[in-house]
């Protein structure tokens, strides 16, 4: 049996209507509890802002596709586990170690996700930008570490 175009047309469309109402993919939240590091420059929270923040903060941007099944299935998923690993619109001293993590994954190059980058050009960082993104978070852990152990 050969399925013509027009039924496989009508066929796939019907699938992607569908699957809007699969309840997974609908808890796009930006909760503004909590507060920030006291980040060591105005760049350092700039460039954290335009390449890490859509995933590990509170203040996700959320673009049109993210209201969209299945995409918006894998942007909850990554955002949901970014907040979960880093968050730092949760910030605590307890963060540390979390966040000199976050530094190793920028300068090995797993951070931000290709999948991110294809997405959201403005997230590449010029290798003097993810530099300076680099010494800044290893500053705003090193001056969080050195406050908890003034307290």
């Amino acid at each position: 049996m050969r399925l013509r175009p027009r039924a496989l047309i009508i066929s796939t469309a019907a699938l992607c209507a569908a699957i809007q109402f699969v309840p997974y993919g609908h808890r796009r939240t930006n909760s503004h509890l909590g507060m920030e590091p006291a980040w060591d420059s105005g760049r350092t929270r700039d460039l954290f802002f335009r390449a890490c923040a859509d995933c590990h903060s509170n203040e996700t941007q959320w673009p049109w596709y993210s209201h969209v099944a299945p995409v918006s299935w894998f942007v909850i998923r990554h955002v949901e586990e970014g907040r979960h690993k880093f968050n730092v619109s949760a910030w605590s001293t307890a963060m540390i170690d979390d966040a000199r993590e976050a530094g190793h994954q920028v300068r090995k190059g797993k951070m931000p996700l290709r999948s991110y980058l294809l997405a959201h050009p403005a997230a590449r960082l010029s290798a003097e930008e993810k530099a300076a993104l680099i010494r800044g978070l290893d500053a705003t852990v090193a001056a969080s570490s050195d406050a908890t152990a003034g307290e």
